[in-house]
């Protein structure tokens, strides 16, 4: 794929994240997981399926974990994925990393506002992982977050 699809997919994502019931206390987040063919494979949104569902374990709950697609697919999240959380045993950092999954695309990194120091990027990273950064959309993905950045 292209980075053009890169920038595609995170303005699907980005508008997936309009979808969020907006929370205090919480990021509105989209997520996509994408085949190395270019096939949506899985969608996700925080608070989908329950007050506290993220994003990416929606998306990724929604494929089984031995899908053969995940190895090549890219993960699209609007937001930085978390490395820490109190809502459940793993973090999204966890569960790409135990996932097939080996290329992650963001909008942007999660600011300090309720995590210290995320640092799901560079765990990700550390384990091979690529991990591209679309600073150009980050304005978008932050917009959707105006009740908690205002």
């Amino acid at each position: 794929m292209t980075h053009a699809d890169d920038v595609t997919w995170m303005e699907r994502a980005i508008e997936l994240s309009r979808k969020c019931p907006p929370a205090e206390g919480a990021f509105s987040v989209g997520a996509i997981i994408v085949g190395a063919d270019g096939e949506e494979l899985a969608l996700g949104y925080s608070r989908e399926t329950d007050a506290h569902v993220h994003a990416e374990e929606s998306a990724l709950a929604k494929l089984p974990a031995d899908d053969p697609r995940l190895a090549g697919a890219t993960l699209y999240s609007t937001l930085e994925p978390c490395s820490e959380r109190k809502s459940r045993p793993l973090t999204c950092t966890q569960l790409i990393l135990r996932s097939p999954i080996r290329r992650v695309v963001i909008a942007w990194r999660e600011p300090s506002l309720l995590v210290a120091d995320c640092v799901g990027v560079e765990m990700l990273r550390a384990e091979a992982i690529e991990v591209v950064e679309l600073p150009g959309l980050s304005d978008q993905a932050r917009a959707v977050n105006s009740h908690l950045l205002n």
